[in-house]
């Protein structure tokens, strides 16, 4: 464990309940508990599981207009996002790429944007120096849970009653336990869930009673992971980078109408151009034939032995049963079916490009 790595509020909990301790982003994490990464993962996707988040970035912008000046910073559409929304989206360079993804929430009088925590250090600076007349301030008396998982709703509801009323993507401040909260209805599992923004001096407090619930475990990064690629949702740094287009991770989606014909945010020529013509490259799901996992930086060969990709994520999917991947072919292999081979530890295993995700995502609409 580095001597430099940070403790979120619930440091001490995760020792308590025995998690396995790790360094992640420069934070000390359990990546797993005593019932393991598989249990853990199972227990999310078939009741619910508490996930300590509190390492990514909680950051306040407050100012006149702020939405509109994020808009020149990213591709989605803010100004029209209703107060107590929250929408996806990411930062994109010069060059087209993604500098990072990040959760923007209206909050009413101010934007409420989540940061990944490996790259605060990027996003906050890049916010201030960009946001003319817009306070940026970094929240750091603040934890961040997830609850995720069929049963989520039961768990956080019993606290919050207002919760259940959420739809996806949906948040409101809220009194648990007579402390001030933000939930929002989202999460990177793909199930259904809520990110509890918490005040630190309660956040323990407040976890073990979500965690007091029958149907509610702990979870560490490890279970977080394998529910993440199962849903096919992208990990910045493996399969979203600065060379790497919203297009080709196929985030269109990501990028709403009116963003796309009228362009205004960096590398938007790249990105109305692959719009219009379609991306050398496409991020597809990987199923491999055998019992043998592909993990990142797996060469992707087609049938004629051409390399045409590369795995930026793989693993073993406790709830497909077998391993499952993310990858980069190019454009003339990304038809589900397609047969292509992995070259792992220098032998080839077949396997198949299949349609993502791989287990259906399971969001309260």
């Amino acid at each position: 464990m580095s001597e430099m790595s940070k403790r979120t509020p619930l440091y001490d909990l995760h020792v308590e309940l025995g998690g396995k301790m790790v360094d992640f982003a420069g934070w000390e994490m359990p990546v797993q508990y005593p019932m393991g990464i598989m249990g853990e993962h199972n227990q999310c996707r078939t009741k619910a599981a508490l996930f300590d988040v509190s390492h990514m970035g909680q950051v306040i912008l407050r100012g006149e207009n702020a939405a509109l000046k994020l808009e020149a910073l990213v591709p989605s559409a803010l100004t029209t996002l209703p107060e107590g929304k929250a929408r996806y989206t990411f930062f994109t360079n010069e060059d087209g790429g993604i500098m990072d993804d990040l959760i923007v929430s209206n909050a009413g009088d101010y934007l409420f944007a989540v940061v990944n925590a490996s790259m605060r250090h990027q996003d906050i600076p890049h916010m201030a120096d960009n946001l003319d007349g817009v306070e940026v301030t970094e929240i750091f008396d603040r934890a961040l849970v997830a609850v995720q998982g069929p049963k989520a709703e039961d768990v956080v509801g019993e606290l919050c009653p207002v919760a259940r009323d959420l739809k996806f993507m949906e948040t409101v401040v809220a009194d648990i336990m007579g402390a001030e909260c933000r939930v929002s209805r989202l999460g990177y599992t793909g199930e259904d869930g809520f990110e509890i923004s918490i005040p630190e001096d309660r956040a323990i407090e407040i976890s073990k009673v979500f965690l007091a619930h029958d149907d509610c475990e702990p979870a560490g990064l490890g279970a977080r992971d394998s529910l993440r690629l199962e849903a096919g949702l992208c990990l910045y740094g493996n399969d979203i980078d600065n060379d790497t287009s919203p297009i080709e991770a196929s985030l269109t989606w990501a990028i709403q109408k009116r963003r796309r014909e009228e362009g205004g945010f960096p590398g938007a020529a790249r990105i109305q151009r692959e719009i219009a013509e379609g991306a050398a490259r496409k991020l597809v799901g990987i199923k491999p034939d055998g019992r043998i996992p592909a993990r990142h930086g797996v060469e992707i060969q087609s049938l004629d032995g051409d390399t045409i990709g590369t795995v930026t994520s793989g693993g073993f999917g406790p709830t497909v049963g077998g391993p499952v991947a993310m990858g980069y072919v190019s454009a003339g292999h990304t038809s589900p079916g397609e047969k292509v081979n992995l070259i792992i530890r220098g032998k080839v295993q077949p396997a198949s490009v299949v349609a993502l995700p791989f287990v259906q995502q399971n969001y309260k609409r």
